[in-house]
């Protein structure tokens, strides 16, 4: 658990705790800093940087455990450094071992996210919502789990244990490992996947503490609103598509319109100008600055 007394900022762990306290916590998967900042700006409370978005964005490859820790710090220092809401980072698996686990949970802590989620499969990892998944020994992810608790050292930065063994050993497994976590020193759980209403109250009714979903578009969980999720117990819901599946459709879209008309007039047709598209990233900071620090 986060150490009593740390220091607390409104974007760190402590802060989103007391979000999901006064109601659910309705995350936005971004995966650069125009997605964090297009997301802020729409009202989101707080971000979840998205394994599969970062992947896709980053790298053009698909989210199977291919992104680096290089990689991962490198994009989330930009996306935290620009948000004003607390910020959660999907890290897989944690990079390898519990050593691994050690220097990734303190380079992301370093960088002022609110929380870090880890999760139980074996490398290469699959996206919670394909087939072929596998998972670490429950005593091997608890381990982990504590190396995780370890590393944090008092930051205001919160553990999220996410387990995808729900589809590989069923529901009782699940629900065992993410207790096992909760003693290891995880402050929130995360069943990935769960298929049924039934799995949902099972871990709502056997899994103490706070509660992380994944409302994933298209993937094979029950698609509930976040109200039904809060009345069954999940306070914190991530919504990983509604950046990445917008994106990727809108350019789609506006790119068949400009082939077929020969000109940027579906482009125009969106409304935005130049600057517009800058003010979304803090045009105005900047040029006051400038015009402040100006020789």
């Amino acid at each position: 658990m986060t150490t009593a007394g740390a220091p607390t900022s409104p974007t760190g762990g402590a802060a989103l705790l007391d979000l999901a306290r006064q109601g659910p916590v309705m995350l936005a998967g971004c995966y650069d800093g125009l997605s964090a900042a297009a997301l802020q700006e729409a009202g989101f409370p707080a971000l979840a940087v998205s394994g599969a978005g970062l992947s896709a964005s980053l790298l053009g490859v698909p989210d199977l455990g291919l992104l680096t820790l290089t990689e991962l710090v490198g994009a989330v220092r930009h996306i935290a450094a620009r948000s004003s809401v607390p910020v959660v980072v999907d890290a897989d698996a944690g990079f390898g071992n519990q050593l691994n686990v050690v220097r990734t949970v303190e380079e992301l802590a370093d960088v002022g996210v609110a929380a870090i989620q880890l999760e139980d499969q074996v490398l290469p990892k699959r996206c919670g919502h394909l087939d072929g998944k596998a998972v670490v020994g429950a005593q091997e992810f608890a381990a982990k789990i504590a190396a995780a608790d370890h590393a944090r050292d008092g930051r205001d930065t919160l553990l999220i244990a996410r387990t995808d063994a729900l589809a590989v050993e069923g529901v009782d497994s699940a629900v065992d490992r993410a207790n096992r976590c909760l003693d290891a020193g995880a402050d929130v759980t995360f069943v990935e996947a769960p298929r049924t209403l039934a799995d949902l109250d099972a871990i709502a009714e056997r899994v103490p503490g706070p509660k992380l979903y994944n409302l994933a578009t298209g993937g094979r969980s029950p698609s509930l609103t976040v109200k039904e999720l809060s009345e069954r117990g999940f306070g914190l819901v991530v919504l990983p598509a509604v950046a990445m599946f917008a994106a990727l459709e809108a350019m789609r879209r506006v790119a068949r319109a400009v082939l077929a008309a020969g000109d940027d007039s579906p482009v125009a047709e969106l409304g935005l100008t130049v600057t517009d598209f800058y003010g979304a990233v803090g045009l105005e900071r900047w040029l006051d600055l400038d015009a402040r620090f100006a020789g």
